[in-house]
């Protein structure tokens, strides 16, 4: 059987994200239990590929993580991290003619972005996302200090 890559590696970063998973051989074997057995040699390629190290977990033990994860943190309850996002919100806002630069936490600039675009506010034409910054295009017209309220308004 041939295996995609592209797909092993969704599987490793699969397996990383969701599993406290600490050495390579406990690695090798959720991959061969996921159907893609791998050698050592190749994951570690993998692993270096995809920007993956270890890292400490909050009981203080070392396990695999992806590069966007400062701290790990496992989550079980959905509505409790969408409050955490809003809890966490808008780190800062920067002005420059007509673009505005909203600062997130690393993860949550598409959530922030996706609130400001259904928010709807007249002063945004519109907004592109990274992993903890968002990119606004104002109106010609807009107040800046009105958007900066509705963005912390959102971001609450």
């Amino acid at each position: 059987m041939v295996i995609n890559k592209n797909t092993r590696l969704e599987v490793v970063k699969m397996i990383v994200s969701s599993q406290e998973v600490s050495t390579q051989e406990e690695l090798l074997r959720e991959l061969e239990r996921s159907g893609f057995p791998s050698t050592q040699a190749t994951l570690s390629r993998d692993l270096r590929q995809l920007r993956i190290a270890k890292g400490l977990n909050e009981a203080g033990v070392q396990v695999y993580m992806m590069p966007e994860q400062r701290r790990y943190q496992r989550v079980s309850d959905t509505h409790a991290t969408v409050q955490q996002m809003n809890r966490l919100g808008v780190l800062s806002v920067k002005f420059s003619g007509n673009m505005a630069v909203v600062h997130t936490p690393p993860g949550h600039a598409s959530h922030v972005a996706y609130d400001i675009d259904n928010a709807n506010f007249q002063e945004v034409l519109g907004t592109v996302a990274g992993d903890d910054t968002v990119f606004i295009v104002m109106a010609e017209d807009a107040n800046r200090q009105m958007l900066l309220n509705r963005i912390n308004a959102i971001s609450l």
